[in-house]
């Protein structure tokens, strides 16, 4: 009897304890799926905040008057954005030019030529640029990289101060360029070491390797790489704030001034919170901002899509 009585027992607690395993699965996976739903949401939610703040600019002027107009007169009502997005465009595109060749190359030549003993000294100095401060970025734009753009506008016959569009690329590529490297080198890393093997084992040299097979095979990365940089680099503010110019105007060359989207927020936010319309305009650039990186992330989304599916 006792011993049916401390099996009756065992079972009970074995019972409980399955069932505490099965609540505690269900209370893990509920935690989980609730974080992605944030992760999901939030843009969304941002956009959707975004949206409402610059609502009440739309009760006067209509969406396209807005980002077509050169004229930006916010006491005189008068708010195009236009000047302010080619400014960004213009500027993302130097940064992009700039940065990605040499990150692609860096990141082939550290995973693919270089000894091992390179890539890890290498590594904590890609890191370390990683990290840095913008600010200290835009102080050093100031002192080398305008004075550069100035000496090589004056070699063309143009007189500048230097503040350009093409001294915010410059500086700008340099920010991006070991965020864009840190997450080549982890594609490349990620490439099954039997493909270069195989290939080299049948007559290829390294470089016909890497034309043929590695950067094949790491496209869709490579162009995941782009597109993060692209989003990284329209939101950088202080550095390019520091060099660009700042100067309301159509850029028509790389060695004028131009005003980015980032450097109008952070120039003018806080300062005519009490005008409504301004207010509005502002948070209207920061949705405009928002949107350009979505579309641009959601174009490499779709250039791997359509990547994957001709392999």
């Amino acid at each position: 009897m006792l011993a049916l009585s401390a099996k009756l027992f065992d079972m009970k607690i074995q019972q409980l304890k399955h069932i505490y395993r099965k609540t505690k699965d269900i209370l893990t996976q509920g935690w989980m799926l609730a974080g992605l739903v944030v992760v999901i949401l939030l843009p969304f939610v941002i956009g959707l905040g975004l949206y409402l703040k610059s609502h009440h600019i739309f009760t006067q002027y209509n969406f396209w008057e807005l980002i077509g107009s050169t004229e930006w007169k916010p006491l005189s009502g008068k708010f195009g954005l236009y000047p302010f997005i080619l400014s960004s465009l213009w500027i993302t595109l130097i940064a992009i030019v700039i940065a990605l060749p040499v990150a692609l190359l860096s990141a082939i030549h550290l995973t693919t030529y270089a000894k091992a003993w390179v890539l890890k000294w290498v590594h904590p100095l890609i890191d370390i640029l990683a990290g840095l401060p913008s600010v200290i970025y835009g102080i050093w734009g100031v002192i080398a990289v305008v004075p550069a753009v100035q000496s090589l506008a004056l070699s063309f016959g143009i007189k500048v101060s230097g503040y350009s569009i093409l001294a915010g690329g410059i500086v700008l590529a340099i920010m991006i360029l070991p965020f864009i490297l840190n997450i080549l080198i982890e594609i490349f890393k990620s490439i099954p070491i039997e493909l270069t093997e195989v290939t080299l084992s049948l007559g290829a040299t390294r470089w016909q390797t890497v034309k043929k097979v590695i950067l094949r095979k790491a496209m869709p990365g490579i162009i995941s790489a782009t597109g993060l940089g692209i989003s990284r680099a329209f939101g950088e503010t202080i550095a390019v704030l520091m060099v660009a110019g700042n100067v309301v105007k159509i850029p028509t060359g790389i060695f004028q001034p131009g005003y980015p989207l980032p450097a109008l927020l952070i120039n003018n936010y806080g300062e005519m919170l009490s005008i409504p319309l301004y207010d509005s305009a502002l948070m209207l650039a920061a949705f405009i901002l928002l949107l350009i990186v979505l579309f641009f992330n959601i174009l490499g989304r779709y250039t791997i899509v359509r990547f994957e599916k001709s392999m």
